[in-house]
């Protein structure tokens, strides 16, 4: 790692590099974890309930089954699965029916690998960048999985949170002591929220993975943190938020999911915390 340190024309293009495979593995675990998470939870309603089993083959796992194209079945060679270069080789469509291909798989790549290399040039290539490297997979995968499904599994949320205080046992960001408080203030922040918006309403204003998600961030990124992300992710909810039910020409009764917001406020908190508050301070007159 030292020797990467010493060498970022090296460094660089390997996280780079890294980052690409990172987001083809990112983009199977978007498309199938929430399905298999639906397929599990029909079968344990089915025999909680005493229901009798049903032929319901599980969906294709997440490591084993080869990729292949959703519309025709067709197993992609290896060829065809080349991070980005595949998908313009391919000019966006499946070789064997011609079906296009989502560009959210380019897009996750190009975004793993930009956010990998940003990652490695904050921390470098010890455990910092590593532990950095980790956190910023998790995020990308919640939001995509969110932004798809409204879903935010537990399967993901609970051992980032796990991570981030096991990482604070080695003072690795911050000390124990400001991330676990930031795990138990992060998700008791917005359950609060929660619980009051639905007794007011009768009505739930957020799912309980966006308290999940929050502690992580606050387990990664200590109670100071906190702060900067609730305000960061609010400000951008609401912008970009509207921004998508006027395109869209949907009420603001429509359900948006506020994961991605919080990751993202959550990313930038974790890489530039300190000196975003510190500029705050000093703009504002109070440093």
């Amino acid at each position: 790692m030292a020797f990467l340190d010493h060498n970022p024309a090296l460094g660089y293009p390997l996280a780079a590099g890294l980052g690409l495979l990172v987001g083809s593995f990112l983009n199977v675990v978007i498309l199938r974890l929430p399905r298999r998470l639906e397929w599990q939870w029909k079968r344990d309603s089915r025999e909680i309930l005493g229901e009798p089993d049903l032929y319901d083959p599980p969906p294709p796992g997440i490591v084993v089954e080869r990729s292949h194209c959703p519309h025709c079945g067709h197993q992609l060679s290896w060829y065809e699965n080349i991070p980005v270069v595949s998908w313009l080789a391919l000019r966006g469509r499946c070789r064997s029916c011609k079906a296009p291909i989502s560009v959210q798989y380019p897009a996750i790549e190009l975004l793993t690998m930009l956010l990998f290399a940003a990652c490695v040039w904050r921390f470098g290539f010890g455990w910092q960048g590593f532990g950095a490297l980790v956190l910023t997979g998790f995020l990308i995968a919640l939001s995509g999985i969110d932004a798809r499904t409204q879903l935010l599994p537990d399967s993901l949320t609970l051992p980032l949170m796990w991570l981030g205080l096991i990482a604070s046992l080695d003072n690795l960001y911050m000390p124990a002591k400001p991330a676990l408080l930031g795990a138990v203030v992060g998700y008791a922040s917005l359950w609060s929220v929660w619980w009051l918006f639905k007794q007011a309403t009768g009505k739930e204003g957020m799912g309980h993975g966006d308290f999940k998600l929050l502690a992580a961030l606050g387990a990664w990124c200590g109670l100071a943190g906190l702060l900067p992300i609730i305000l960061l992710s609010a400000v951008t909810g609401a912008i970009v938020g509207s921004i998508i039910l006027a395109v869209r020409g949907r009420d603001r009764a429509t359900p948006i999911p506020f994961g991605p917001y919080l990751a993202v406020a959550g990313w930038v908190t974790f890489m530039w915390g300190h000196d975003l508050t510190a500029f705050y301070l000093r703009v504002s007159g109070l440093q």
